[in-house]
């Protein structure tokens, strides 16, 4: 593979690090919501604890996605040292510079990701 000279890695580097590091700080200010609801039921009613079950299953929920979203960006951020960024994990050819720009943790091409429903 050669260098994607037209994108510039460096700063995609910038981004996916504070990106990466906005995900870490938003899994420890979430923590206690995923955490198990222990709930008196003689005290709380019924839809209380139906409520605080629903948010928790929410934050749950949203824990499982930025997790999936760190892995990309931590894989994409190990493109970078390897020297493979900006080429399709599927195909190896070139990834649009512009997809990059909108998600630096794009790994696949349009064409391959259209093809695997993505």
């Amino acid at each position: 593979m050669t260098d994607r000279t037209d994108i510039d890695a460096e700063a995609m580097r910038q981004r996916l690090e504070e990106r990466r590091d906005e995900l870490k700080a938003l899994a420890e200010t979430n923590q206690e919501a995923r955490d198990t609801v222990d709930l008196d039921p003689v005290r709380e009613g019924r839809l209380a604890r139906m409520d605080s079950l629903q948010k928790q299953a929410m934050s749950q929920a949203a824990d499982r996605r930025r997790k999936q979203e760190l892995q990309r960006v931590e894989a994409a951020l190990q493109r970078i040292e390897e020297g493979d960024y900006g080429f399709c994990a599927t195909c190896d050819e070139p990834i649009g510079k512009r997809r990059l720009e909108v998600d630096p943790a794009a790994p696949l091409c349009i064409q391959c990701a259209e093809k695997a429903g993505s």
